[in-house]
């Protein structure tokens, strides 16, 4: 089992009220809507796809209200990978919205259930990782997961914890309680099957397993994105085969990246990790589209619906949106760094939009070859890591990207000779080359 960090923050033995008593008294006293309990359906539901079933998600915001018990709210990550981008955030807002309303927040890290793959949205097997990945990519988690969450109070888990005394015996009992004809109603399971696609009998587990979590945690609310609903299903099954009052579920929609068009990925480059630095995550924010920055805000801000909707009705009525935008990339990039980092890379932006160039550009210095004395540009880009080839160079000319000295550069044929030179391509990507013999 992955070890903890010192601060994190692991409960006890479960101490919570008998889930029969507490129906029966709300039988007797009849919970009713409050208006704090309406206020906490709303945050729960912004920027939703699906709440199932939302009577039930009702009735236990009210009893939780009335009896002074937070509700436990869980979120499942597993290590697959040692970074974590905005997309995967979207989850992470909505269960601190949910912790400042004074619930209890599992984010509960899927060390043993990445030994597995979750095959969800894929057409083939997922290859395992091997321990020493899983454990370093769970560090890695913890240590991003805070910049979200409030830590001090949160449940942090990993779900070896209950997984592996299972045993053999215990999963086979486990696998009892689920039948084949439901996990192939499973969409990528039936796909597969029909195409003739490879399914192997331990991907099968994958959702028990994940269920089985919220058995364990006694969870009253699974948060998941959309390509989670089945696993989060079964959760529900599985509480109510171990005599458990059912979870409620909530998916959140896959947040779109940088092209406004597929879901933020780092395989298509569209993404923004939480940890880079504040300059590009600035920068990259500022680069979405006016219409993707409203899908944005409802994500990823923790500015209040109204706020929003006024500075949406601000912009409608005139207001240049880039204001907005601006906003929310300072928002953003101060929740990751700090507010005084936010501050220095809206101004970085404002300086290399003037033609400014940064005070913290690389230096990087080249040697002519044998007998030269004079370097083609296209060489120089390649060299300076600015391009990935003389070809790609020379298409980056064409596109007029590419600046020396803050002139720019449009013939492919230009020499420089020995000196030093600051070489812009594009907007952000910046070198200070030094040319010697």
């Amino acid at each position: 089992m992955v070890t903890l960090p010192k601060d994190a923050s692991i409960s006890g033995p479960f101490t919570r009220v008998n889930v029969k008593t507490l129906m029966n008294q709300a039988l007797a006293n009849q919970f009713t809507l409050t208006d704090s309990v309406r206020n906490a359906l709303a945050v729960t539901l912004r920027g939703c796809e699906e709440l199932i079933p939302q009577d039930e998600w009702v009735k236990k915001l009210a009893r939780s209200e009335a009896t002074g018990v937070p509700l436990r709210i869980k979120f499942g990550m597993d290590p697959t990978a040692p970074d974590l981008h905005l997309g995967h955030t979207v989850v992470l807002n909505k269960m601190r919205q949910l912790q400042d309303l004074g619930h209890v927040v599992i984010p509960l890290i899927g060390d043993f259930t990445t030994t597995i793959g979750d095959p969800s949205g894929r057409n083939s097997t997922r290859p395992p990782l091997s321990r020493d990945q899983i454990e370093a990519n769970a560090r890695t988690y913890f240590n991003q997961i805070r910049l979200v969450l409030h830590m001090a109070t949160a449940e942090v888990r990993y779900n070896s914890e209950w997984s592996d005394p299972l045993g053999a015996r215990g999963i086979i009992e486990l696998a009892a309680k689920y039948n084949v004809a439901r996990m192939m109603e499973r969409d990528d399971f039936s796909k597969r099957f029909k195409a003739g696609q490879s399914i192997s009998v331990h991907e099968f587990l994958y959702p028990l397993m994940q269920g089985y979590d919220s058995v364990a945690l006694k969870s009253d609310l699974e948060l998941g994105g959309t390509d989670q609903k089945f696993n989060l299903l079964v959760g529900r099954h599985l509480q109510q085969e171990f005599g458990q009052e059912p979870q409620c579920i909530l998916t959140m929609p896959l947040l779109e990246g940088l092209d406004g068009v597929d879901k933020m990925s780092k395989s298509k480059n569209n993404y923004i990790g939480i940890c880079e630095d504040a300059n590009t995550m600035f920068a990259k924010v500022l680069s979405i589209s006016d219409v993707l920055m409203w899908r944005w805000y409802t994500l990823l801000s923790f500015k209040s619906e109204a706020a929003i909707a006024l500075l949406k009705a601000e912009v409608q009525s005139g207001r240049n949106p880039k204001d907005a935008k601006v906003a929310l990339a300072k928002e953003i990039t101060a929740r990751f760094h700090s507010s005084a980092a936010a501050d220095a890379a809206e101004q970085d932006f404002i300086n290399r939009s003037k033609g400014g160039v940064p005070d913290d550009i690389p230096k990087v210095t080249l040697h002519f070859d044998a007998g030269a004395t004079a370097m083609g540009i296209a060489a120089l880009l390649k060299m300076a890591g600015l391009a990935a080839s003389n070809g790609d160079g020379n298409r980056l000319i064409d596109g007029g990207g590419v600046r020396v000295d803050s002139s720019g550069v449009s013939d492919k044929g230009l020499k420089l000779q020995a000196g030093t030179y600051v070489v812009q391509v594009g907007k952000r990507r910046f070198a200070r080359v030094t040319l010697t013999p």
